[in-house]
């Protein structure tokens, strides 16, 4: 039986490890992770899945803005390589979504393979520019309401520290 809880402080070893496992070495140099570094996940959002305890798949959200604009970063997601192809990275995706919008946000970003989260509703964003190296091609957008990103365009930029994440 899966248990899908919010991530404590406590899980931070762990997660970053699954991380680790899931992703190639020198992960936290890309781009995404400098708009993160120093800015307090979006705490509500950032999930764990464990099963009888054991750590089976996560999820993080983060703040950024683009064009001046709240915009929640997905990632990373991460599924343990036993349990890949049980869906529950899109579990993931799907309950963290609900959740966001629940809570009031308008739009989701992230980077990654248009293929895989085509299928979740995510489409390339035209006019949206991630730092350097990221291929534009990756840069995806999701609207928690309906024209969140109609006009929405322009650099993503760091979350200012203590800055209200109003969406």
């Amino acid at each position: 039986m899966y248990q899908l809880e919010e991530e404590t402080d406590a899980d931070q070893w762990e997660v970053e490890a699954l991380y680790d496992l899931c992703f190639a070495p020198g992960r936290t140099a890309l781009s995404s992770y400098r708009l993160r570094d120093g800015v307090p996940k979006v705490a509500e959002l950032c999930l764990v899945l464990r099963e009888d305890g054991v750590l089976a798949a996560v999820i993080r959200f983060w703040p950024v803005r683009v064009g001046g604009q709240p915009v929640l970063l997905l990632g990373p997601v991460a599924v343990h390589p036993t349990r890949q192809g049980e869906g529950l990275g899109g579990y993931l995706i799907h309950e963290s979504l609900a959740e966001a919008r629940r809570l009031g946000w308008r739009r989701v970003l992230l980077v990654g393979d248009a293929p895989y989260y085509g299928r979740f509703g995510f489409r390339k964003l035209e006019g949206v520019v991630m730092p350097p190296p990221t291929n534009p091609d990756r840069v995806l957008g999701f609207e928690l309401v309906t024209g969140a990103w109609s006009g929405v365009t322009g650099e993503v930029t760091r979350w200012i520290d203590g800055a209200d994440p109003a969406c």
